[in-house]
């Protein structure tokens, strides 16, 4: 019985600066009971509990509690506060994701938004919302993409305008090439698990401008271990190359051929084609420059 009555005498005395600490607003009144009432919504600000308090005589015993209580109107407070923080939350974790994901600073701010279509990359890019919305089934499939085409088509952009819908969504996505995860790893070897496993973590890794990394025998393990890898985890790529399939079916060399094997069996395939965008951004300034300098 003394433990019991103990727990009274602690809820009491919870109750009690319960009440003592709420704060009456104007027009807030008490009802018959006397309990707070709030003046805005009508809502109880305070209600009784029965809490066990049971006694020799009668072990069934209650004891009414006068506790505090939210009306509406401070239920939509809170529910208000919660969503901010929540809010500040997502937004730092996101922040945090954008660091981890490696991508270079140009295209953090990739969006289908601003990416302008064209005869060219229209359907290119439905493909690629398609793909970016229907993510979680992709993951299930464990399903890739090869953006394939010349230097300045737009498949790097393309592959940004995934990572940054997805990382906006709280997925971690890496965004990277084998250059500068092999540039890293040889530094130092001590780097190499971090590395492995920071892209593990990832439900997205991107690997951009297949192919630029050194031939070399090392290079070419490691980017194979790195493929294969995610392939065995069932986690998907995006692979971006100036490579043409032809280029990569037709390859002999059994360092490349089963890199790219790996690569055919999971990814399917895009073709970007166009004018090269960067020549026509550098063709486009040069007429702003000249236009700028030249005139009178």
């Amino acid at each position: 019985m003394g433990e019991m009555f103990n727990a009274l005498g602690f809820m009491e005395n919870i109750a009690a600066k319960g009440i003592k600490n709420q704060v009456r607003n104007p027009g807030d009144y008490e009802d018959e009971e006397g309990l707070l009432v709030c003046g805005v919504c009508g809502e109880q600000r305070q209600k009784f509990i029965d809490f066990a308090a049971p006694t020799e005589d009668d072990p069934n015993h209650t004891k009414k509690l006068k506790v505090a209580t939210m009306c509406r109107c401070e239920r939509e407070v809170e529910e208000r506060r919660k969503r901010e923080k929540q809010n500040e939350e997502d937004m730092e974790r996101i922040r945090k994701l954008k660091k981890a994901s490696l991508m270079d600073e140009k295209l953090s701010g990739a969006t289908f938004r601003n990416f302008k279509p064209t005869k060219y990359n229209a359907r290119n890019l439905k493909l690629c919302q398609r793909y970016a919305e229907k993510f979680d089934l992709m993951l299930e499939k464990n399903q890739g993409l090869l953006f394939w085409g010349d230097v300045g088509t737009g498949k790097s952009f393309a592959a940004a305008c995934i990572a940054n819908y997805l990382l906006e969504r709280k997925i971690p996505v890496i965004m990277t090439s084998f250059v500068k995860l092999l540039e890293v790893i040889q530094a130092s070897r001590e780097e190499e698990p971090a590395i492995l496993n920071r892209l593990g973590y990832a439900k997205l890794v991107i690997f951009d401008d297949l192919g630029a990394e050194r031939g070399t025998d090392y290079a070419l393990e490691k980017v194979y271990n790195i493929i294969d890898s995610r392939y065995r985890k069932s986690l998907p790529m995006i692979l971006t190359t100036n490579l043409t399939i032809e280029e990569m079916k037709r390859d002999m060399d059994i360092r490349y051929s089963r890199i790219y094997d790996r690569i055919f069996e999971i990814c399917y395939p895009m073709q970007f084609t166009g004018p090269s965008w960067r020549k026509t951004e550098a063709s486009r300034r040069f007429d702003e420059m000249k236009k700028l300098l030249e005139e009178d």
